[in-house]
């Protein structure tokens, strides 16, 4: 299990990643997170991914659908592909878990990029890139990885994006960013 921690100051969480075979042999990658108070990731849907969120500590809260409920440790979270879902944390303690995510895609470097960017200022605290470079870059990542996520509320609605976030992630290439490096240059 590695030691290294991503964070991400502007959605108030770490992450650290590792992949591992799954009880049938098949890769898992799972993504263990701490999320401080206040903390949390906007609505969002994974097409074709599953994730299986453990709560090791806390009392996070889950979207699932319409509906958030909040959670106890020992309690796990399923997410079936498609299903709209976000997670936040409204206790005054650190929430804790442990996501378990099929089959693994993207979701790494995903989260590596935005991290990055939310280190850099790139991002607001409502998940909304900051400035022309903080567009361009969000466009490059949504763009990249536009099979693995669907970003929802705040942003367009998903058919807004896909006729916008092609132009603008034609844009941001053409200032030099790339995936794998966003965040890196404002």
């Amino acid at each position: 299990m590695p030691d290294q921690l991503t964070e991400d100051p502007v959605l108030g969480m770490r992450s650290r990643f590792w992949e591992a075979a799954g009880d049938d042999g098949t890769p898992v990658l799972h993504v263990e997170t701490w999320v401080d108070p206040g903390g949390g990731v906007t609505p969002h849907v994974h097409p074709v991914l599953e994730e299986r969120f453990e709560v090791l500590e806390g009392t996070p809260q889950f979207l699932s659908g319409r509906r958030w409920e909040t959670v106890q440790a020992g309690t796990t979270v399923v997410v079936p592909p498609g299903t709209r879902h976000a997670f936040r944390n409204r206790s005054g303690e650190v929430a804790h878990f442990v996501c378990r995510v099929t089959p693994p895609s993207t979701l790494e470097a995903f989260l590596t990029d935005a991290a990055a960017m939310s280190r850099a200022g790139c991002i607001t605290r409502r998940a909304l890139p900051r400035g022309l470079d903080g567009l361009l870059q969000a466009a490059v990542l949504a763009h990249h990885h536009r099979e693995m996520v669907t970003l929802l509320a705040p942003l367009p609605p998903p058919p807004v994006q896909r006729l916008v976030i092609p132009l603008l992630a034609r844009a941001g290439a053409r200032r030099g960013h790339r995936p794998g490096s966003l965040g890196d240059r404002r």
